[in-house]
């Protein structure tokens, strides 16, 4: 039976003999040639052992189904006419996967340094190669071509007709030159299947994305509280229970309701060693995550031993089902959760029961994981229940343990020595770090760079995968086009990102052996929206952890990007385009305009077109100034046509220079349209300075972002929002002159799953030099806006008048233990003050 193809297989043609070709990632070196090498039905693959012929295999189904051409694989060598595959087995411990590809008049040859780098090797051939003629596609998935609806997570599929088969006789490839080999030793991907299941054959596809570029480590997060993902004989309860439950939240956290319906699934053992066997085949390690001790409602749901309190009914802070409320009314109190966020109830770290649970779950692990690396999780893990239970109290009194944060550490370490026992290595999020270190662990720093610098210098490997921005659930584009997680992570964030520190020196840096990218699936419940969430920035992220540090050039990534889009069609995969949206910031106006929008095209063809104030301006411009001079809402996007302007008012509309005016045609976007819903306070468009600064993962358009006229919508992914973890939200405005003013009202967002909660209160000081304040009031009175948001407002006294105002919004402080993320800092959130 023929293998499944790769979906690393497929590319677009070399721009031209003489010319670099479109390689992601780019090569270290490179150099062109000035002519071709044809592949006919009389050139042979060349591969002189086993391991080389899987790899020839690869090549000649690719070559049999998108051109037609049936090549032969021979084992004994020839000058001529050849693709010869040469893995350099004498080599005595090679440092990196390297490997040599040249193509030349008479041949083709690639020799790797390991079977890695041969395999490394075809991939870089692989994107060489012209266009298929045709396509027998390599499963019925790949059949199917996935389109996101804006606004929604679930995608229509609809047939992908097959193009019909035509006769080739000749494959035409480039002469180069290439030697390459990868900068750093872990380059990952993260898959969340416990939020949302996906099929073996989507998991196979998705391994053929990471072979595709050049990445070498699956990351599998196999449980959490939403679902228990894996068979483990020893516990039949973790799949009979454990991986399915009876609803989930509709929309974005907190929801609107419970869909009710039930949903799960697991992989048996035979299909997680089909999985390990596919990806060792495209030299991938995958690291199977089960997460401990926090993120275990599933596991706790199908062995209630597991918690603290066995008897304490699961709580499910929002639209439980009407199914986990029918089974916990007949007598089943633990639950697997519904909704989506951090849950106090974890695995009890002062049980015996526990230990030998967890150490039964690592003996099938690694029985069926042959990599080094077993992931432990340890992230946003409560102590609230562990400082109420007897047995945690009386495990820390035995070990000599000073709180519960060395309870953890204690956890942590005793998972680390069965694994250790079995010859293994333990992985771990950076809280792993809390109490002091398992003393051989690998950390994942996550939350920043802080853990994985902490990690580094203390002679521990790290992999470096910060929220910021490798967190591949956060939205691509500012106009939020589908339900994602809260954040804003571009493509060329994830371009820029260097995973060594500068705070390290040499000898540290030495630890920080790559970067991994993390897809989280709450709001991601299909394949084709994966696609969407990882495309284009897994291309990105290549490129990061394969090319050298100073070969790294976004201008010319920019530009090879284009043909890996044509990859991506090819492959039947659907991806996002905000590539092409046009950028856009806010700043003051001037004149009769309180603000100005500052748009810029800066991929892709086509001139700005915004529409606003009762006028379409299609301006012929590639940037251009808006001047925002009345409420309402603007749009902006991109067209390929000829300048006008038309209006049905023109009174009161400021004109760019441009052809004399027509009549309004309709228009068809080449790019995601930015809109934007302008209202206006006396704030609007004002002098505004921050006393503190807020988090980096929360910048907004910096203090600009309070009085820019707009406020988010649709939750934590607006990319206007400033946070302020522990810290307060302090903002003076100069109205420019003394104002009336009666109230002060600022937009904030309460989601407590999130550790976002209500402010204590709104303060308002007020000035006429900008130096001596005095106190007008304060306030903890708020208004309903959406679901999550609100209006935090204060009335102020009769008569009040003011140049200057101060306006303070107290965070809640510190949370206490048995609310989500208890013994923790609250956040704190704002993204617009208006005065009137």
């Amino acid at each position: 039976m023929k293998k499944l193809l790769l979906i690393a297989l497929l590319a677009l043609p070399f721009a031209g003999s003489a010319q670099a070709p479109a390689l992601i990632p780019q090569p270290v070196q490179l150099q062109p040639g000035k002519g071709t090498f044809a592949i006919t039905p009389s050139t042979v693959i060349v591969a002189r052992d086993v391991e080389d012929g899987r790899v020839a295999g690869m090549l000649s189904d690719y070559v049999k189904d998108r051109y037609g051409l049936a090549l032969a694989i021979v084992r004994q060598d020839r000058a001529d006419n050849a693709i010869r595959f040469n893995t350099r087995r004498f080599m005595k411990a090679p440092d990196k996967d390297a490997y040599y590809l040249q193509v030349a008049a008479n041949g083709i040859a690639i020799e790797g340094d390991t079977y890695a780098g041969t395999f490394y090797g075809l991939q870089t051939l692989l994107q060489l190669l012209p266009p298929a003629a045709f396509t027998k596609p390599a499963s019925v998935s790949d059949t199917l071509k996935a389109k996101v609806k804006p606004g929604k997570s679930k995608v229509k599929t609809q047939a992908r007709p097959v193009p019909p088969a035509v006769t080739i006789t000749r494959v035409v490839v480039p002469q180069l030159l290439i030697q390459d080999y990868p900068r750093f030793k872990y380059r990952g991907m993260h898959l969340d299947v416990s939020r949302h299941f996906f099929p073996v054959s989507f998991v196979k596809k998705y391994i053929d994305y990471l072979a595709a570029h050049k990445l070498n480590y699956f990351h599998w997060h196999l449980s959490d509280d939403q679902g228990w993902r894996i068979e483990i004989k020893k516990f039949p309860e973790l799949v009979n229970t454990g991986s399915w439950r009876h609803g989930t939240i509709v929309g974005r956290y907190p929801g609107t309701g419970s869909d009710n319906r039930r949903y799960g699934g697991y992989y048996t053992q035979d299909e997680i060693r089909e999985v390990v066997q596919y990806a060792a085949g495209r030299h991938i390690s995958v690291i199977p995550e089960i997460d401990v001790p926090g993120h275990s409602s599933a596991a706790i749901a199908s062995y209630p031993y597991l918690s603290c309190f066995p008897e304490e009914p699961t709580v499910i802070p929002s639209w439980p089902s009407e199914g986990s409320r029918r089974a916990q009314a007949a007598g089943r109190p633990k639950q697997v959760q519904e909704t989506f966020g951090v849950f106090n109830d974890i695995m009890c770290a002062g049980k015996d029961s526990t230990f030998l649970f967890m150490e039964g779950v690592i003996d099938e692990l690694v029985a069926l994981f042959p990599e080094k690396y077993v992931h432990m999780g340890g992230d946003e893990a409560p102590k609230s229940n562990w400082k109420r239970c007897p047995h945690c109290q009386a495990r820390m009194k035995a070990e000599g343990l000073k709180d519960e944060h060395e309870l953890q550490s204690y956890f942590m370490r005793r998972l680390e020595k069965h694994i250790n026992a079995r010859g293994r290595t333990m992985m771990g999020w950076d809280e792993i770090l809390e109490g002091g270190l398992a003393p051989n662990a690998v950390v994942m720093s996550w939350q920043g760079e802080r853990g994985g610098i902490e990690a580094a210098k203390q002679q521990h490997y790290a992999v470096m995968t910060p929220g910021k921005p490798l967190y591949f659930d956060h939205s691509q584009t500012r106009t939020d086009d589908s339900l994602v997680w809260g954040g804003f992570n571009p493509l060329d964030s994830v371009y820029a990102y260097e995973p060594i520190p500068a705070v390290l020196d040499s000898a540290a840096a030495r630890y920080i052996v790559g970067a991994q990218a993390n897809l989280w699936t709450e709001y991601v419940s299909n394949p084709a929206k994966v696609e969407y969430m990882i495309f284009p920035r897994m291309s990105a992220l290549s490129e990061v952890l394969w090319s050298p540090k100073e070969a790294r050039n976004w201008p010319s990534f920019r530009n090879r990007l284009l043909t890996q889009f044509g990859r991506y069609a090819q492959w039947g995969a659907s991806y996002s385009k905000a590539f092409y949206d046009l950028r856009g910031t806010l700043a003051p106006g001037s004149g009769n305009a309180r603000l100005h929008w500052i748009l810029k095209r800066v991929n892709g063809p086509g001139t700005i077109v915004y529409e606003g104030g009762g006028a379409v301006y299609n301006t012929g411009l590639d940037s251009v100034v808006v001047p925002i001079t009345r409420e309402g809402t603007y749009r902006a996007y991109t067209v390929n046509g000829t300048p006008f302007f038309a209006t049905a008012k023109n009174k009161g509309v400021a004109q760019l220079p441009m052809p004399r005016p027509r009549a309004r045609i309709e228009l068809t976007p080449s790019n995601n349209p930015t809109s934007l819903t302008f209202r206006f306070s006396k704030a609007t468009g004002k002098k505004v300075t921050l006393a503190g600064t807020s988090s980096r993962n929360y910048p907004g358009q910096g203090a600009f972002s309070l009085v820019n006229g707009i406020w988010s919508a649709k939750g934590l992914s607006y990319p206007d929002w400033l946070g302020f973890l522990g810290g307060d939200v302090d903002a003076t405005i100069d109205l420019g002159s003394s104002e009336p003013i009666s109230t002060v009202r600022v937009h904030t967002i309460v989601q407590e799953g999130s550790w976002v909660y209500a402010p204590e209160y709104l303060e308002v000081h007020v000035s006429d030099d900008g130096g001596n304040f005095r106190q007008v009031g304060r306030s903890s009175a708020f208004t309903p806006d959406t679901l999550t948001m609100r209006f935090l407002t204060l009335t102020l006294p009769a008569g009040t008048r003011a140049r200057y105002v101060r306006v303070l919004v107290k965070n809640y402080g510190l949370i206490p233990e048995g609310k989500p993320g208890g013994g923790t800092r609250s956040w704190a959130f704002a993204d617009e003050i208006l005065i009137d």
